[in-house]
């Protein structure tokens, strides 16, 4: 039997890796390991240096072995889009999976898929982190419905999604697929290793808030909550922010300064490469997510990994992956709420039951199965 063939469209190598690019390539490891023949079609410029809010969009690690990767659109060229179009037509794969997330991607997008289309072969997917996107702009709206109306069929990785995506797609065939597991930072460490690798003292308790810091992931709340009465009395936690800045840095350390927090507190806001991120989670004892508003959460995937506890707020699709009381905590969006929380965690015991818990619940958050879904899925489009 032929192998079935697979492009996957959107952020890769040589782009830094951050949530989707190191999404995508292990989306593409696991449809080799189905026995699929995958290539991946990423940007030359994802991002105009104005809309690119952080230091670099490139990667300085090593290209990930054994992919192919096609370097071929940029985002503000049409005549990239046509290029990439043409190109990904001509190969006639099986399936094209395209990886939306801000509707300024529409319009390139929207076009290749209308020429991926004319081949008369391909079935076009999307998968689909965000319809409305967290930050709004002009034009939003057509660019999404641009980009939607060319496509077969959706994945969305929370239900929320899913509701927003039928506003734009009611009739066309959708379905909600779990984040899978990022299993591919390394095996855990011991977290003396860890901190000695972050030149961090391992007699601290240490909280993780890691990613990117964007407002609508909530770091002022979790700063906030460091400095409620429930933190101020634990001198033996400390707040780990791994991460870089992908908005202002100033509102942040004004309200470290103003909080009085620098000794609760460990900043590390560079960018944090692949090889560094299991160093992080091993060091950390409860990883929060303290998000105002929210889809899906790649860190959940991370933690669940690294057999993490966590603290995530009740907002998008973060408590569906999350149980309460379970694997740890769902709390609301405020200060007070997430400080509870996180002292409970530290006073309750439950660490270890919490844990025992999540290496039996991530079990549902293989590759295969998600894999397994997507061709699923393909064959009724």
């Amino acid at each position: 039997m032929a192998a079935r063939r697979v492009i996957i469209v959107g952020p890769a190598y040589p782009l830094r890796g951050g949530g989707m690019a190191t999404f995508n390539e292990r989306l593409a490891y696991a449809f080799q390991e189905a026995g699929d023949e995958v290539e991946i079609v990423t940007f030359s410029l994802q991002y105009p240096s104005f809309l690119f809010p952080g230091k670099s969009q490139y990667s300085d690690e090593p290209a990930p072995p054994g992919l192919r990767i096609k370097v071929l659109i940029n985002s503000v060229n049409p005549l990239s889009w046509w290029g990439a179009g043409r190109y990904i037509y001509r190969q006639r794969p099986d399936l094209v999976i395209f990886r939306f997330w801000l509707p300024f991607m529409g319009p390139a997008f929207g076009t290749m898929a209308r020429l991926i289309q004319r081949n008369g072969h391909s079935r076009i997917l999307a998968i689909t982190d965000n319809v409305v996107p967290h930050e709004t702009r002009p034009g939003d709206v057509p660019f999404t419905k641009y980009f939607l109306s060319a496509c077969h069929g959706f994945i969305t990785m929370s239900r929320a999604v899913l509701q927003d995506l039928k506003q734009f797609e009611p009739q066309k065939p959708s379905i909600y697929l779990p984040h899978p597991l990022y299993d591919n930072f390394g095996a855990t460490e011991t977290k003396a290793a860890a901190c000695a690798a972050l030149n961090l003292d391992p007699a601290y308790n240490y909280i993780l808030f890691f990613g990117f810091i964007r407002a609508y992931k909530g770091l002022d709340l979790l700063l906030q909550a460091m400095a409620a009465p429930a933190l101020q009395q634990r001198p033996d936690i400390k707040l780990l922010v791994a991460g870089e800045f992908y908005e202002d840095a100033a509102p942040y350390h004004e309200l470290v300064e103003k909080l009085n927090l620098q000794g609760h507190l460990v900043l590390h806001t560079n960018f944090i490469p692949n090889a560094a991120v299991r160093h992080y989670f091993s060091a950390a004892d409860l990883v929060v997510q303290p998000y105002r508003h929210a889809t899906q959460s790649g860190v959940t995937q991370i933690a669940y990994h690294f057999d993490k506890p966590m603290v995530v707020t009740n907002v998008g699709g973060l408590a569906e992956l999350v149980p309460d009381g379970e694997v740890g905590y769902v709390v609301a969006p405020e200060p007070e709420a997430i400080a509870t929380a996180v002292a409970r965690f530290f006073t309750s015991g439950e660490a270890a039951t919490f844990s025992r818990n999540i290496r039996h619940h991530k079990k549902k958050f293989s590759w295969e199965f998600f894999v397994k879904a997507i061709w699923d899925m393909a064959a009724k489009l």
